[in-house]
């Protein structure tokens, strides 16, 4: 039984069992499942034993199993032969539920595969519904299988943070756990939208975005508040008390109070004009013009609508767009597309209500959620994020007014978003087509991987490898590699090529072996389209390398494809620049055909040129990253025993690096937390005599 990540065995008996579940017969755990943070509770991980169910697949194992399956809510996973997850789901009762597939009789493609490379199930049960739906949506978004309506794009949602551990708070951009004291207004749709707000409500406030460190350091103002973005607190050209107030106000324009904060600025305007002060009165009215950009930049902006997420689902071509806006205080705090990967045959409100389970389930929840669409279990979904919130979540589907207003208003965007997203993946297609056909391929690449290195006189040497598919570049499986190996003459391209190869292919054989071309033998076998597999999993392997160089390259790739046995498997080619370098004469080298060129305005030689010039962004970028880190690296980090705390005590008793390299032992002993020991690792590490 494959173990359920989380799981804590508890003490105790075993009351929570459902009658129907003998535990003498029965492999039977009692757990503790996480539904999402802040939320746990308790489970039983149990597995029938199969018997005679050894060796079957598909629905003669189902039936197998589900004569012991208890008549109780939880949650079951199909997996296949190799151990893979394939399809999870939940399920008032899980013997009338897992019944359906026993019968052998389904509705969809989809169904009727799933079912058929089914080899064992395991099975969760819960006390109640709403824990099993909660637990489906956790494990969908931890092991996701293929048969799932998946979502694509799980980055946490970017905040803004007023600081609460500060004398004079910050104002910056947080992503991740709140750990740090203060007030979070979000979440916003991306990190483009906090920018421009924290850049608007810096005109508008005169809020400081300095580190800690940057602003106790200070002695003069810093440009910030030369171009009066800043109020320059950390000089004392302004009070604590008074910029205690223009905190204050940045609080209330973000938790709602905007026209109370736009009606004091404006009174404070008028009574600085009237004073005659009309310096101080210019510097109310940019700031009233920054807090007008902001709210123009907001778009629609509902008066009835305090608090809510709106989520509105298209389908077009196969394919599903999920908008979704987030409002907050009253404000429209941005909005984001989703392309979740579903079978086409699924209705919306299906993929919509699979999608809603998995959004929340690591991401706060509104008191109001509004959808396009009806889902199924629309009740138990609502109660299942309110007890996640502990508080009401309200669920509904707007018929009128200004709620449908904004449901149409999210459905126009989702149908922009797909289409162009349809427009990109048409062209993306055709492209691949002709690639295929240029290079004399079976079929268009699913998964294309480019390789490059980038390095100074062979120091700080880093390989690169991007990749690229159907729907465009997958920045997900971008890799980079610090080449380590000290046999490499600096500056040799061929030896750092070979190392990038080996540990790239070495590792793929490892973790993957040959499990992919078993899963397409085995659809080929049941009489399947291997183009048309709906399981939303990118391929490991590529269908393709492209390196980025001639010849010599090439030679080194193939030999150790070929000592690999792999080189019959991946299609290698070579891209070697162009005479005097320019673009559009580049020179390709294939196996068994001589080297090339495309026509200048080939469509195809453009595609492979933005391949490559996407390796080199990347690898450059690396190469970059990997040498700022050294130029500020200190030596005492090469000092086994020597961590960050004694090595910030190090460098304020002696100041820097150099100098306590030349400290004597009894002068490093006198220092706050360094033993004699530690003195004397220190001192011999920079004295070998």
């Amino acid at each position: 039984m494959s173990p359920v990540d989380h799981k804590n065995k508890l003490r105790g008996g075993t009351d929570d069992l459902p009658p129907d579940i003998d535990l003498e017969d029965e492999a039977v755990e009692e757990i503790v499942e996480p539904a999402g943070p802040g939320v746990a509770f308790t489970a039983i991980d149990w597995t029938p034993h199969a018997g005679d169910a050894e060796g079957m697949v598909g629905a003669e194992v189902i039936q197998t199993l589900v004569k012991r399956l208890p008549n109780a809510p939880g949650v079951y996973r199909m997996m296949n032969a190799a151990g893979d997850v394939l399809y999870v789901g939940k399920a008032r009762s899980l013997k009338k539920r897992v019944t359906n597939y026993a019968q052998g009789r389904f509705h969809t493609t989809r169904i009727g595969r799933m079912v058929r490379e089914t080899s064992t199930m395991e099975f969760v049960v819960t006390r109640t519904e709403i824990e099993a739906l909660l637990l489906e949506a956790n494990l969908i978004k931890r092991l996701r299988p293929r048969f799932n309506v998946l979502m694509r794009d799980d980055k946490s949602f970017p905040y803004i943070l007023l600081t609460g551990d500060h004398v004079s708070p910050g104002i910056y951009k947080h992503r991740g756990a709140r750990s740090r004291k203060g007030d979070y207004f979000g979440p916003f749709a991306s990190a483009g939208a906090v920018g421009r707000t924290i850049n608007s409500l810096q005109r508008a406030f005169l809020l400081r975005s300095c580190t800690n460190s940057f602003y106790e350091n200070r002695t003069r103002p810093c440009l910030l508040y030369q171009i009066k973005r800043c109020a320059g607190p950390c000089t004392g050209e302004v009070s604590h008390q008074d910029y205690a107030e223009l905190v204050g106000e940045a609080k209330d324009f973000l938790s709602g109070r905007s026209q109370k904060v736009k009606t004091e600025i404006s009174a404070a305007m008028q009574q600085a004009s009237e004073a005659l002060d009309f310096e101080r009165a210019a510097i109310y009215r940019d700031r009233l013009a920054a807090l007008s950009h902001v709210q123009s930049h907001q778009g629609i902006n509902p008066a009835t609508v305090d608090e809510a997420d709106v989520f509105a689902i298209h389908q077009e071509g196969g394919q599903v767009c999920i908008q979704v806006f987030f409002f907050r205080t009253g404000q429209n705090w941005g909005n984001r597309a989703y392309f979740p990967k579903a079978d086409p045959a699924l209705e919306a409100a299906e993929v919509l209500g699979s999608f809603l389970a998995q959004f929340y389930d690591d991401k706060p929840t509104p008191r109001t959620v509004l959808l396009s669409h009806g889902v199924e279990d629309q009740e138990l979904l609502a109660e299942a994020l309110s007890t996640r919130a502990g508080r009401k979540v309200a669920i509904s589907v707007p018929q009128r007014g200004e709620k449908k207003d904004l449901i149409d208003n999210a459905l126009q965007n989702a149908r922009e978003a797909l289409g162009r997203r349809l427009a990109e993946t048409s062209t993306q297609g055709r492209l691949l087509a002709g690639f295929a056909e240029t290079f004399g391929l079976p079929k268009p690449p699913v998964r294309i991987e480019v390789y490059d290195n980038s390095h100074i006189m062979g120091t700080n040497a880093v390989g690169a490898m991007v990749v690229a598919g159907p729907e465009g570049f997958v920045k997900n499986q971008y890799r980079k590699f610090n080449i380590r190996s000290t046999e490499i003459t600096p500056g040799d391209d061929f030896g750092m090529m070979r190392e990038v190869m080996e540990r790239r292919f070495s590792r793929l054989l490892k973790e993957h072996g040959d499990v992919a071309v078993a899963h397409d033998a085995a659809a080929a076998e049941a009489g399947e389209d291997i183009e048309d597999d709906i399981s939303g999993s990118f391929p490991a392997w590529p269908d393709v390398i492209l390196i980025d160089g001639g010849q010599g390259q090439m030679t080194a790739v193939r030999k150790i494809l070929a000592d690999l046995g792999i080189e019959d498997r991946v299609v290698a080619i070579g891209i070697a620049k162009g005479q005097d370098r320019d673009a559009g004469r580049e020179r390709f080298f294939v196996r068994d055909r001589d080297s090339f060129s495309l026509p200048v305005r080939d469509p195809v030689l453009y595609f492979v040129q933005r391949l490559r010039d996407e390796v080199h962004r990347f690898a450059i970028g690396s190469h970059r990253a990997r040498r700022k880190k050294e130029m500020v690296k200190s030596p005492l980090d090469e000092i086994a025993g020597i961590g960050p705390g004694r090595k910030r005590a190090l460098l304020l008793a002696f100041g820097t690096a150099k100098a306590v390299s030349r400290a004597a032992i009894e002068d490093l002993r006198k220092v706050d937390g360094i033993s004699e020991q530690v003195a004397k690792l220190v001192y011999n590490h920079f004295h070998e005599s």
